[in-house]
């Protein structure tokens, strides 16, 4: 009788730092991509138009390769070592997401995914290829139907070992590989997710508007936000937790023990006017190998000074009037938002001069009495916060 390979493979991967490997068909029919089709039809992607154009690609394994007949989905916890939502109380410090906050995961979970599939592939004679999030395969799902946890009312992976604390990745092999058991959700009548989003980015349990989520709106989206969303943001500059962080199941959560994956000291509540100050080379510097590098200087800053305009901090005023001649215009709109909020009088000391010499109209939108904030005041009236999504 032929050894069963799942003690190979799991042998291997925990020695590769993976916490959990466990298996699923990658051929039996499921109904997610099917789901995924509703939510891309009812525009609730926003801007990621590669949802769209990938969309038959992403409806099942075998349309990403029609020879996969087993997932091997692997977890590795990025767990922090405490809560981490009590640091949203600092306002003039910036929130950046757990996960982004060590080396990029791609590159951490990658390579170690290739050293497997190559074992594996020595070993089962049998073709094998390596996917993370970046791939058009839809990782949480199989990891559900693998039984390494199941997709919360947040439409997040979440753990009864793991908490909500896991990247995923995955190998699709051709070889025929005995499935393990599929979780089932265990999230009953709880809706702690759902009530921490700042943004009610959830219109009902287990579903998500994405042009509503701050990680979303953070890292995804380009242009200049709806001003309920900037509010909303407080001090959250790259990503959001607070779904994630409110699950009751994180009780059962440890640290990370990958070294690459914890937290860097400069990303835990960096300083907002030390962040304001950054140009692209120092921003670069700052988040080598960091997720963060991707979105580029211009929409960070942009995130930044949103943070900074909920901050009530007026040594903040300087450096943000600094930034009203920023060659972006995403930037220079944001300034003029920031500025609104913390110094109404110096914004409207400035506004007509700016206005005129501004040629961007995203930026002189900025400069303009908004309509729905009450007699000619900046864009910061206290009933922003009630407004309809802007599109």
């Amino acid at each position: 009788m032929a050894a069963d390979p799942r003690i190979f493979i799991r042998q291997r991967a925990a020695e590769l730092g993976f916490g959990v490997c466990r298996f699923a068909s990658a051929s039996e029919p499921w109904s997610a991509g099917e789901k995924l089709a509703h939510f891309v039809e009812a525009g609730r992607h926003g801007d990621m138009g590669w949802m769209e154009t990938t969309l038959e690609r992403r409806a099942h394994p075998t349309a990403m390769w029609d020879g996969a007949k087993t997932a091997i989905v692997l977890g590795m916890n990025y767990g922090p070592e405490a809560d981490p939502l009590p640091e949203l109380e600092d306002r003039s410090a910036g929130y950046i997401s757990v996960y982004a906050r060590g080396d990029d995961y791609h590159e951490v979970i990658k390579g170690r995914l290739k050293i497997l599939a190559g074992q594996m592939a020595a070993r089962l004679g049998q073709d094998v290829k390596v996917f993370v999030d970046t791939a058009p395969l839809m990782e949480k799902p199989l990891a559900q139907r693998a039984g390494l946890g199941w997709q919360g009312k947040h439409t997040n992976l979440l753990s009864r070992t793991h908490g909500n604390w896991l990247f995923l990745g995955v190998i699709l092999t051709a070889a025929e590989i005995e499935p393990d058991e599929a979780e089932t959700e265990h999230c009953g009548r709880c809706t702690a997710c759902l009530d921490a989003c700042p943004t009610k980015a959830f219109p009902a349990p287990f579903q998500i508007d994405a042009r509503r989520c701050l990680s979303y709106l953070t890292i995804e989206f380009a242009d200049p936000w709806p001003v309920e969303f900037r509010i909303a943001a407080g001090p959250r500059i790259y990503g959001c937790d607070d779904c994630l962080g409110a699950c009751p199941w994180n009780k059962f959560a440890q640290g990370a023990s990958e070294a690459r994956l914890h937290a860097r000291d400069a990303l835990k509540g960096p300083r907002l006017g030390d962040l304001l100050a950054l140009d692209d080379p120092a921003f670069r510097t700052l988040f080598t190998k960091s997720p963060v590098k991707r979105i580029g200087r211009d929409r960070f800053i942009r995130n930044v000074l949103y943070a900074t305009g909920n901050s009530d901090d007026a040594a903040l005023i300087a450096p943000v009037e600094a930034l009203l001649d920023d060659p972006a215009p995403v930037v220079r709109g944001a300034a003029v938002w920031a500025l609104s909020r913390l110094s109404p009088e110096r914004w409207a000391a400035l506004r007509e001069a700016r206005l005129a010499a501004e040629e961007d109209e995203s930026v002189k939108d900025e400069w303009r009495p908004f309509p729905l904030a009450g007699e000619g005041g900046p864009r910061s009236g206290s009933d922003e916060g009630s407004r309809r999504l802007q599109t």
